[in-house]
């Protein structure tokens, strides 16, 4: 305890390079753990988007790109599914629920979905968990819109609200859908998912948004046609963007997921949800592993940039180390001094790097969330985060001692008197 007491005490006489030391170490393991937080939280973020749904069909791409666009609503589809080939697939034997999906609109930035009422029944997501209500109702009437959490609190809308959808899918669009405004009809509870993000519509509506356009555009003169009369007509969807799957047996997946493949109809594929995420991060490892050797250096430069002070204060602390000798102090005391000054310094810089690293991340938390769809809990360092910890620790420990062992040899040699 006496040793500690003087190596506190010693930091202190030494406070401004001590902070500026400590600092350093902070600034480097918030990074390291930053990245490693981001990463699990990623990872784990895009897990729980989606659980019970055994195969997803797509037009024939890639089965990532497939995954991106039906269950992230990241990029857009190169092609569309005939809305034929969609009812053969749902009247499979071994098909017991099939949900429609059709994007490409959107409302200031946040992805519009026609479905239908069972994307509400039997979609899923985290550990089976199914959408709930926070508010109002699932769409009844061909103009009413279910928001996301996120897109209601973001927007501040409420049931009863008014909002016009646009079409495309970016943030800025030229052509909106003015002539049939949408009314909200209710508000889905959080989900942390790419749901809370998204606008949901009927089949029906999203095909009444574009029942008198041509080509991608709205038809100009008497060939519109409004709201009202849009009700009149034949709404069937003529295509749309992916399906969503449950099988009567998880043992049937693989025979259905072959016949969707060779659909005679038109060219389709079907993924595994799952397998298409573990080929998404294969994709990314490469750049996870560069993150956490690019943040593992930073964490080193703190620790030399700890040895650097350390061994600069050396010549001028001889005499103090003579003065510890003359009151008792051994060499092997003057070895722990200096060891205990350099664990002390990276354990301060651990605590503030992690303190530093949970404000962040309460402050960062909305941001993520809105810009990206990305929530960041917050909890406690997990497993792999302490043994981060224990690393720079132990790190710390073996650098420290360089330090230690010359101030130790440079005792043995002064004794009680400095020598130059």
């Amino acid at each position: 305890m006496q040793l500690l007491r003087l190596a506190l005490l010693s930091l202190a006489n030494r406070r401004f390079s001590a902070l500026l030391t400590l600092l350093a170490i902070a600034l480097s393991v918030t990074l390291l753990l930053a990245v490693e937080k981001v990463r699990s939280e990623a990872r784990a973020s895009f897990a729980s988007t989606i659980s019970g749904t055994d195969l997803i069909v797509g037009a024939r791409s890639g089965s990532v790109q497939l995954l991106l666009y039906s269950v992230f609503r990241i990029g857009n589809a190169s092609n569309n599914i005939r809305w034929d080939s969609f009812e053969q697939i749902a009247a499979h034997p071994r098909v017991a629920w099939a949900i429609p999906l059709s994007l490409g609109d959107s409302h200031q930035g946040y992805p519009v979905l026609g479905t239908n009422h069972d994307y509400f029944s039997h979609y899923r997501y985290g550990r089976g968990q199914a959408l709930q209500l926070a508010s109002g109702a699932v769409f009844d009437d061909l103009y009413e819109v279910v928001l996301g959490a996120d897109v209601a609190r973001e927007l501040n809308y409420r049931p009863g609200d008014e909002i016009v959808l646009a079409h495309g899918t970016g943030r800025v669009s030229f052509v909106d859908h003015a002539d049939k405004p949408f009314v909200v009809s209710g508000i889905l509870a959080r989900t942390g998912t790419p749901v809370d993000r998204t606008l949901h519509i009927s089949l029906e509506g999203m095909q009444a948004l574009h029942v008198d356009w041509q080509q991608g555009m709205p038809a100009r003169g008497a060939a519109r046609i409004d709201a009202d009369q849009a009700r009149q007509l034949d709404l069937t969807p003529k295509a749309i963007t992916a399906i969503l799957l449950g099988l009567t047996s998880p043992v049937s997946t693989f025979a259905v997921q072959r016949e969707v493949n060779q659909f005679r109809g038109e060219p389709l594929q079907a993924i595994l949800p799952g397998v298409a995420l573990q080929e998404l991060w294969s994709l990314l490892g490469i750049a996870e592993k560069a993150l956490l050797l690019v943040s593992g250096f930073v964490v080193l430069t703190g620790l030399i940039g700890m040895l650097t002070a350390i061994l600069a204060s050396l010549n001028e602390r001889r005499r103090e180390m003579a003065i510890l000798r003359s009151v008792g102090a051994r060499p092997r005391h003057i070895f722990g001094l200096l060891l205990l000054e350099a664990l002390g310094l990276t354990l301060g810089g651990i605590l503030l790097g992690v303190g530093l690293l949970y404000v962040g991340l309460w402050l960062a938390q909305p941001w993520l969330l809105s810009q990206y769809g990305l929530f960041i809990a917050i909890s406690a360092p997990g497993v792999y985060e302490a043994k981060l910890i224990g690393a720079i620790l132990l790190a710390s420990l073996l650098i420290g001692s360089v330090p230690a062992w010359r101030a130790y040899r440079q005792s043995l040699v002064d004794g009680l008197s400095i020598r130059t």
